[in-house]
This record gives C-alpha cells, structure tokens and sequence, in this order.
C-alpha cells in the first residue's frame, strides 16, 4: 500500500487494529501517525482513549495492557507508539507456544475496537520476528523508504502543487541541491516560502535564493555553470566566495554535488538517444536542464569526464587527511581541483 491508498483509506475512516511504520524516511511517517492523532477521535473523545508512548519509555507489556483496554464512549481508542524502534521489545523464540507471548497472541488477535500504531523510525523492522508477520497479517505494515536526491526536485513540484502553488524547474533543482533529501526539512522551508508568496503564484529561484540564504552568484549551481563552460574567472570567483564562507559551503556538500553533475556529464555520453525529454530521463533531471549537459558534454569529452570523477575522489580524500601529499586546507585544495577539472 503507498501513502496516497493509506491517507484515502484512513479519510475514508477504514481503519485497520495494527499499523507498522518504519522505513529511513521520517516524513511520511509523521504525516500518517500525526493524521490518525488528530483526525480519527473528536476532541471529547481524546481525553479518554487516546494515549501516545515513546519507545524510550515504554515497553511491550505496557502497551499491551492499554491496547487491551474497551473505548469509553467512543467507537475506537488510539494508541501511538512514537519512535518505536527505540521501544523494549522483548526476545522472540525463548519458547513456542504463541500462548506464552502474550503481546504476539494480542497482534494475532486484535482489538478492532484499539487502532495500534508503531512508529519505527531510521531503518527497517526485521521481517523475519513473528511480531512482524502478525501486523502484516492483520493489519497494515507501511514504508516509508529514502528519497533519491535525484527526486527530490519532482517532489518538491508535487509538493507545492497540493498546495495550490507551482514552482519553477530551477527553483525545485535549487531546492534539492541545498537542502538534500530529508523531507521534513524541505517540507518545512516550503511552508515558510510560501507564506511569503500569494496563493497560486509561482515560486522562482530568486525567491528561493532570497528565503533559504543561497547567494544569487556564488553557490553550486552557478559553480557547475561555470565548469560546464569552462569559464576559468567565474570558477575562481566562486571558489573564493566559498573558502571565505565555508559553514555556507562546506567542502563535502560542494564535491558531492560536483560529483553527481559530472557522472551525469558521463551518463550524457553514454546515453543512446540524445533528445531533450530522453536526456532528461537518463538524467533524472528536468528538460530545463538538458542543455546544461549537453554544453558540458562538448567541453568534456569522455575520458577528461573520466578523469574529472577521479579528481573528485582524490580531493575528498586528501581533505580528509587521506592519501595527503601537502597543504590540506580545503580553499586550497579546491583552487587545485579547478585547475586540473578546467586544464
């Protein structure tokens, strides 16, 4: 089931006794567990039959005994059982009568009066334990993997789109390449953009640059414009602006973005069918950004792409005291690193 089929259901009020969300991605998560806190019980309701724990501070037995419990005037009872991976889960397998599990004979049999949510947060549960198979079985197991960076720009879209707002390509780019791939992050500067923007209005990249503090002039982007035409001044400039403002721009966000754009560089060569729309899929970029490439491919012809990735490499390890012959001084060791991707 995937979270558009989950919320419709939960909207929908078809509720299932068991829920188990895990997975790396805390945003869908919170964005399900944080529905049914606020949405399955009235207000009058919640004083008597909701009840939140937090894996720390609880244990299985625990929430056993109130999972058990009837609701008080109401259809169902709620229970929330946050950051749950870090919840004492007691040892499976000591003996093999489920009738000495207790808590597993309560997952085999549930309330259906009592909605039970797990929240398990940064990773997965083990699919292998008997708890696992039981909420499967009779109820609903969700995850809520990792985001790919290369998404995040087509999620952000989707995002603002739900709120009746729409977005440029180079803003969503922006977007991902800054804040990377935590959702709850990008979420949360979204909502703060566009409370500075009129309902159905467009978010730019200017706008971008003046509420999430990206320079205008000196950030990846313009860095990787400028390589891409080898433009030696601009490279310099921007390099310079980053050693001066390294909390801005730290070295391993900047190689990191730099090495993606040069292995997509080297995706481009290899990309049997060079129209735009087909680029932009080998890419995983929008077709807004097409042409960047393909200025890029002219002026690094495979084998320099090549190497440029091996100058990446090299250069992480060295600022990390790695394979260091000489100055380690990360505004240094970029001016070099220009040199030898330019020359």
């Amino acid at each position: 089931m995937n979270i558009n089929e989950l919320v419709r259901d939960l909207k929908n009020r078809n509720f299932k006794p068991l829920y188990l969300l895990q997975g790396e991605e805390s945003y869908y998560i919170d964005k399900i567990s944080n529905y049914i806190e606020e949405n399955v019980l009235t207000d009058a309701e919640r004083g008597f039959n909701q009840t939140v724990f937090y894996g720390k501070d609880t244990d299985v037995m625990t929430v056993l005994n109130a999972a058990k419990r009837f609701p008080m005037m109401s259809e169902y009872q709620v229970i929330l059982v946050k950051e749950a991976q870090e919840m004492k889960w007691g040892k499976e397998g000591e003996d093999s009568k489920k009738s000495m599990d207790p808590f597993l004979s309560y997952l085999e049999n549930p309330l259906r009066s009592t909605i039970l949510v797990f929240c398990y947060k940064h990773g997965k549960f083990d699919k292998r334990k008997k708890t696992y198979k039981a909420i499967d079985k009779n109820g609903i197991v969700f995850e809520s993997a990792e985001i790919y960076a290369d998404k995040v720009p087509a999620w952000v879209e989707d995002y603002v789109k739900e709120k009746a707002y729409r977005i440029n390509a180079r803003a969503s780019a922006m977007i991902g390449e800054y804040l990377g791939n935590d959702l709850s992050k990008v979420a949360n500067e979204l909502d703060k953009l566009m409370l500075n923007v009129s309902a159905g209005a467009e978010i730019t990249a200017e706008l971008v640059q003046d509420n999430i503090g990206i320079s205008k002039e000196y950030n990846v982007f313009e860095l990787q414009s400028a390589l891409a035409r080898r433009d030696a001044f601009k490279v310099n400039q921007i390099i310079s602006y980053f050693a001066s403002n390294p909390k801005s721009n730290p070295m391993p966000l900047v190689l990191g973005a730099l090495n993606t754009y040069f292995t997509k560089v080297l995706k481009y060569h290899y990309a049997a069918d060079k129209s735009q729309y087909a680029l932009a899929r080998e890419l995983g970029v929008s077709p807004y950004f097409v042409k960047d490439y393909e200025i890029a491919g002219k002026n690094y012809d495979k084998m320099k792409t090549f190497r440029v990735i091996s100058y990446l490499r090299e250069c992480d390890l060295r600022s990390k005291g790695v394979d260091s012959t000489g100055n380690t001084d990360d505004g240094e060791l970029m001016k070099e690193l220009m040199f030898k991707i330019i020359h």
